[in-house]
């Protein structure tokens, strides 16, 4: 039972908890090569823990020899969060001077990745010859060539895989027409939210930073932030852009976007939803907003980056939001909102993103208890890698949070 709510002492806590890795289920052995759940995402706070003393590489290595005790999958099924991208990913973020025993596995697995890459942006680009809608697992973070790009631009920023990944979310924000429907956004999906099958009208256009085309700003924010830059590539974060400021609903509480546009919603001009949803990384304010100050900061646009900076900090400060918080975890809980802000009070140009930290702090604390799930996504380990951000105000040694694009 931990009863402690100083963040330091509680990140200790977790990771003992979390001290002995267990084998996936024995008819689910691919499991264990998953970000969200799987061992892969739990070796994260150990190798954070043994990069920076306060855990060991033997306890890391458990987690990083577990995650890899089957064949890694690089099928075209596999994404950032599953199979050979996640492996690498969680590689990359062990590899150091002073560590450098898995770089030869780490080489193994970019040439696979590449390929990937490849291979996936291929197909991509003959579904939009085709017409056809997009689907979130084409783009997204999670088995997109969104996340797919994140750990491209990290591991190889220059290389041809990176460039493939880019002129496709350039060409992703290209209108399209439908001949029964006009025009949509080059994102829109031909299923539901919950990727069910849609009906007629078919389909909806994602604002979130998980499955929507904030995820796709966040990478060419920070690619165009490092200098990485494809033809289109500062047209197509500025589409987005204007999407972001045709969406934008101003309430008394600051501007918020609804999670999701239907048909009805775009021809009308107006969401359903009516007021800013559940907080959060994966489809709220905090999230939607932290890829618009990034691409404002890329674009050298102080006006719009006030703007994000304020509506992440009027979210944070709104009971009525903060009440929606249920959980502790990363994608929707306390942790990732307190990651998320962390990250863009520190490219604030304005104090009051810093001046809520201590609050979202505390309250981080209070919803932290153990749970079933050990993973990194929406269990224990992320939030304890948020815990110790939190502990010692200071970013992640190993970057594990490019995961979630908000670094």
């Amino acid at each position: 039972m931990i009863t402690t709510t100083s963040p330091a002492l509680l990140a200790d806590a977790f990771a003992r908890h979390l001290a002995a890795p267990t084998p996936p289920p024995a008819d689910q052995p691919w499991t264990a090569q998953a970000l969200a759940a799987g061992a892969a995402g739990t070796a994260l706070l150990h190798i954070e823990r043994a990069r920076t003393g306060r855990g060991t590489w033997r306890q890391a290595h458990a987690w990083i020899k577990t995650t890899v005790a089957t064949d890694v999958s690089a099928a075209d099924t596999s994404g950032l969060y599953l199979g050979a991208p996640a492996v690498a990913f969680m590689l990359d973020c062990a590899v150091t001077a002073d560590a450098p025993r898995y770089q030869d596995a780490l080489s193994v697995m970019d040439r696979h990745v590449t390929d990937l890459a490849h291979r996936r942006a291929d197909t991509a680009e003959t579904r939009m010859r085709s017409g056809r809608p997009a689907s979130f697992r084409e783009y997204d973070i999670f088995y997109g060539l969104t996340g797919i790009g994140a750990y491209l631009l990290r591991r190889n920023p220059s290389g041809s895989a990176t460039e493939r990944v880019l002129n496709y979310l350039v060409r992703l924000t290209r209108p399209t027409r439908d001949r029964d429907h006009g025009e949509l956004p080059g994102w829109w999906v031909g299923h539901h939210p919950d990727l069910t099958p849609a009906t007629i009208p078919a389909g909806h256009a994602n604002l979130g930073a998980a499955h929507g085309i904030t995820g796709p700003l966040l990478l060419l924010a920070r690619a165009l932030r490092q200098g990485i830059t494809v033809d289109g590539h500062e047209d197509a974060i500025d589409t987005i852009l204007d999407w972001l400021d045709t969406w934008r609903q101003d309430g008394p509480a600051g501007p918020w976007w609804p999670e999701h546009l239907h048909l009805g919603e775009l021809h009308a001009g107006l969401p359903d939803q009516r007021g800013p949803a559940r907080p959060s990384w994966c489809y709220g304010t905090p999230g939607i907003a932290r890829a618009g100050q990034l691409a404002a900061l890329a674009r050298r646009d102080p006006a719009r980056q006030h703007l994000y900076e304020d509506a992440i900090a009027r979210c944070l400060t709104d009971p009525a939001q903060l009440s929606r918080l249920t959980d502790a975890g990363l994608c929707h809980g306390w942790a990732g909102v307190y990651q998320t802000a962390w990250r863009a009070a520190r490219d604030a140009a304005t104090p009051a993103l810093r001046a809520a930290l201590p609050g979202l702090a505390d309250a981080l604390s209070r919803h932290a208890h153990p749970g079933p799930d050990p993973g990194l996504l929406q269990g224990d380990a992320g939030t304890a890698l948020a815990l110790t951000t939190a502990a010692h105000d200071a970013a992640p040694t190993s970057g594990w949070d490019t995961c979630l694009l908000i670094d």
